[in-house]
């Protein structure tokens, strides 16, 4: 009797304690995800703090990922929760939409075609555009006066380009610009990791490369970059995607990520940019900074 008695205490206690455990609450999670190059990281980890200190969140960090279609496939299958994205990538790359070079045009669609086809949401955008930056070197564009793309569509006949996997394959990227311009090479573009560009430039192993509007290197190095007087590129403003889900079952977390809408403009996003990259400054403390002044 007095076994029968422990087991059923036994069970009892078991039951009491899964009662117990199931009524305490859990510590709810949010995966950030992001592309493969500094400013991405930087806007992840910008994120990811205004998300920790403003809610009780636990934020994994998925940074570094690859290219735009791997955060895309990311979201759409449930493995990261948001990432930032730039606007003109999303309509040109993603949803194969002709480009235009209005800005608002091309948010607004971007936001109803991303919520109609994949449940995905778009945040206030964080104030700045990152467009693609065709860069030669400074003492290339003085010698031949070079200051439009149309301009050094002369010259690259006799030059070597350099660009990212994506952008020679993108909608928006290579091959369009190259029709655009009437840009031929001495030979194939090389495929260079995109934090090698501008050092591959400066070492002359290569003569033209696309880099971005705000890369923090443009301004610390002699580096020029080609106006795109045909305007080419359509806008790319970067915000934050999200989940439909994660907004319905998180519904502090709009109007808390919302809070970061005009807060980068493009000279401060070049200005973080450098701090990582230029000067090697730790992100952390880089974002840190930034959200306490701002």
């Amino acid at each position: 009797m007095n076994v029968k008695r422990l087991i059923i205490w036994f069970l009892v206690a078991v039951g009491l304690a899964s009662a117990i455990a199931a009524c305490q609450p859990t510590q709810d999670k949010i995966v950030i995800g992001t592309k493969n190059f500094t400013e991405q990281i930087i806007l992840g980890e910008i994120l990811a703090q205004q998300i920790e200190s403003n809610t009780k969140l636990q934020v994994d960090r998925k940074f570094n990922l690859g290219g735009t279609f791997v955060c895309h496939n990311g979201i759409v299958n449930g493995q990261i929760d948001l990432y930032p994205e730039y606007s003109g990538t999303a309509y040109t790359t993603v949803l194969k939409l002709p480009v235009i070079t209005d800005p608002q045009q091309v948010f607004e669609k971007t936001k109803e075609e991303y919520m109609r086809r994949f449940n995905l949401e778009w945040t206030t955008p964080f104030g700045f555009s990152n467009g693609f930056a065709m860069v030669i070197r400074g003492e290339d564009a003085r010698q031949y006066n070079l200051k439009t793309l149309s301009q050094a569509a002369a010259q690259t006949p006799k030059w070597t380009a350099g660009f990212g996997f994506e952008f020679l394959n993108r909608e928006d990227g290579f091959p369009g610009l190259a029709k655009t311009y009437s840009l031929k090479f001495a030979q194939a573009p090389k495929v260079l990791d995109l934090g090698l560009l501008y050092r591959a430039l400066q070492d002359k192993q290569v003569d033209f490369v696309g880099g971005n509007t705000t890369d923090g290197l443009l301004s610390s190095q002699d580096l020029v970059v080609l106006e795109d007087d045909k305007r080419y590129f359509p806008p790319y403003q970067a915000s934050a995607v999200v989940r439909q889900d994660v907004f319905q079952k998180h519904a502090n977390l709009r109007p808390i990520l919302d809070q970061l809408g005009g807060t980068l403009s493009e000279a401060k996003m070049r200005e973080l940019n450098f701090r990582v990259d230029g000067k090697k400054e730790d992100v952390k403390q880089v974002v840190k900074e930034f959200l306490s002044a701002s």
